[in-house]
């Protein structure tokens, strides 16, 4: 199951994307926490969504599970790039050269961290010295230009961004763009400053007044002056008192929210879901950038059993938290929450497609033990729920009925199949376990055999076919002293059955057998081997007082006969017998 679920998890890796590889990457850390490489795969993933903080905390676990493994370094070194530990990168990167001093991938993001470090360490760039680089280095450019929106058009232009990854592989290219207003405006957004540019009147005025300072020659094409940057014109500024009443307007509407969410939160507290609601909008109405109010509302309704506005609430508490960026806790619990409604709503096995979709997203966002208790028991009921929508006894016996007529033709295999499908329709036939326990001990498949016969005699103590399956298995085992009281136990219930008084007959042939040593040497060695791999008899060789048993049945006849009164001492030996460990002569 872990390398199914890792296997998914490359995939979606390849294919880019990222939230689904780190769920199926996640399932199979369930499932094999101690796999470094599951560990070391999601530190990958989550350093591509630039979750550089999950990344370095599955990183550490993988150098920790893997400590001579070179790659886990690799991934510990790139996490601590991320979140600019230069120092703490560089000694990983070395760290992981130890193990592998040839390793390119590791050499090549030394050379990144330490170049990163020096950077650092300098300073910013003295003037005329790449005036804008920083503009354009790391993941933060791509981001800003998404979030304006002057900019995030661009962005589907392939010719644009083509160009802005010129400029932040060597910033010096940008002289070559200039002339494309694109890159101006782009320019501007990443310094938040606003770039003039030339209107049609501007153009005119420079052709119809030239300068009297500029000679005609300088214009000649062949001595055209290397373009030159603009100079950037800050944006107006209000008037500070503006500023400062529109600040304090924006405060005083955050506070009057927060008021009126701890209102609702009263309200809510007291079942008074209707004021609840209505101060809950309230707040979302006072401000907008706060999704914990439309997370409270949605709560409001699930508790009053409006599951779709419970929903509705959760999907724009999604959308509008990705918009503000906000914490991913957040919308993690807005996913959950959305799950817990569908729950609520489901009335087929279908219905809980959704809310497991949904669980599964949360997880995604932030793993929390109470989303991922709630994903376990919403699959759990969908399978109980399909188990239910496909019962039909009626069908079940015709499966049963067409299992027996293999078996009669000596086709085990086909006769589990049909036995296995009468279970699927009717999963509390004790018969169907029975028939699919001989089947299987004719196969000489003796564990699946001894587990139908269980679960046979569980779902009805009283049939006696079920304790003479289960005894039949143990008996092939040769665990004759289980099978015996196997048989014993069916007894109780049909004291007449002759299978099971065969039985009985049979495992105590084997039993005095052992007793009177009547075993051949292989015979003897095969039952002793046997015998010391059972837990039970295990238990009695270590038990201090049976040991001093044993003892005295060698060497203080007296002491032996005492023992022999006690039925508890007596029935351990006897299993010591049956097994071949011991011997009575």
């Amino acid at each position: 199951m872990a390398e199914e679920a890792k296997a998914k998890g490359n995939a979606a890796f390849s294919a880019g994307d990222f939230p689904t590889a780190i769920r199926h990457f996640s399932e199979a850390i369930d499932l094999a926490p101690t796999n470094h490489v599951l560990y070391s795969n999601r530190s990958a993933a989550y350093a591509s969504l630039n979750k550089y903080s999950e990344a370095l905390t599955d990183a550490k676990k993988t150098v920790e599970l893997k400590p001579d493994w070179s790659k886990g370094y690799s991934r510990l070194g790139a996490a601590h790039l991320g979140l600019a530990h230069y120092d703490d990168a560089v000694s990983a990167y070395k760290k992981g050269l130890e193990y592998d001093p040839k390793n390119e991938a590791l050499k090549s993001g030394l050379a990144d961290a330490q170049a990163s470090a020096s950077r650092s360490r300098a300073g910013p760039p003295p003037p005329g010295n790449n005036l804008f680089g920083d503009a354009f280095s790391g993941p933060e450019m791509w981001a800003k230009l998404t979030a304006d929106p002057s900019t995030r058009a661009y962005l589907q232009q392939p010719d644009f961004v083509k160009m802005m990854q010129e400029i932040q592989k060597n910033p010096s290219n940008l002289n070559l763009y200039l002339k494309d207003q694109r890159v101006m405006q782009a320019l501007g957004v990443l310094l938040n400053l606003k770039f003039r540019t030339p209107t049609s009147e501007d153009t005119e005025m420079q052709e119809s007044s030239p300068s009297p300072s500029s000679p005609p020659e300088r214009k000649r094409a062949t001595e055209a002056e290397p373009v030159k940057v603009p100079e950037p014109e800050p944006e107006p500024e209000p008037e500070p008192m503006e500023l400062r009443e529109e600040e304090r307007e924006k405060k005083e509407r955050k506070a009057q929210a927060v008021n009126e969410k701890e209102l609702g939160n009263a309200a809510y507290k007291k079942k008074d879901f209707d004021t609840a609601i209505a101060r809950y909008t309230k707040a979302m109405e006072l401000d907008d950038e706060d999704i914990s109010y439309l997370m409270n509302r949605a709560a409001t309704y699930l508790e009053m059993g409006q599951y779709e506005d419970c929903i509705k609430d959760c999907d724009k508490a999604v959308e509008r938290g990705r918009e503000l960026r906000s914490d991913f806790k957040m919308i993690a619990k807005a996913l959950t929450r959305k799950g817990s409604a569908l729950v609520k709503m489901a009335k087929t096995s279908k219905d809980y497609e959704p809310a497991i979709e949904s669980f599964q997203k949360a997880l995604t966002e932030h793993r929390n033990p109470d989303t991922l208790k709630k994903l376990n028991d919403a699959e759990k009921a969908k399978k109980e729920l399909e188990q239910q929508e496909y019962f039909d006894p009626k069908a079940a016996d015709e499966e049963r009925e067409k299992g027996n007529e293999y078996f009669k033709q000596q086709k085990y295999p086909e006769a589990i199949k049909h036995y296995t499908e009468s279970l699927k329709r009717n999963p509390k036939d004790p018969r169907a376990y029975s028939n699919r326990a001989a089947c299987y001990t004719k196969l000489g498949a003796l564990p699946e055999g001894l587990k139908d016969a269980e679960k046979c005699i569980e779902l009805d103590p009283t049939f006696s076919k079920g304790y003479n399956r289960k005894g039949a298995v143990q008996f092939f085992m040769k665990e004759y002293d289980k099978a015996l009281e196997t048989y014993q136990g069916g007894l109780k219930h049909d004291p007449n059955n002759h299978e099971l008084l065969d039985g009985v007959k049979r495992c105590v042939e084997q039993i005095n057998k052992a007793s009177r040593g009547d075993l051949t040497p292989d015979e003897l060695k095969e039952r002793q081997a046997k015998g010391m791999q059972d837990p039970e008899i295990q238990n009695i060789l270590q038990d201090p007082v049976m040991r001093q048993v044993l003892i005295d049945f060698q060497e203080n006849p007296k002491a032996a006969q005492e023992h022999t009164k006690n039925p508890m001492v007596m029935n351990k030996i006897q299993k010591l017998v049956s097994a071949g460990i011991v011997q009575i002569r």
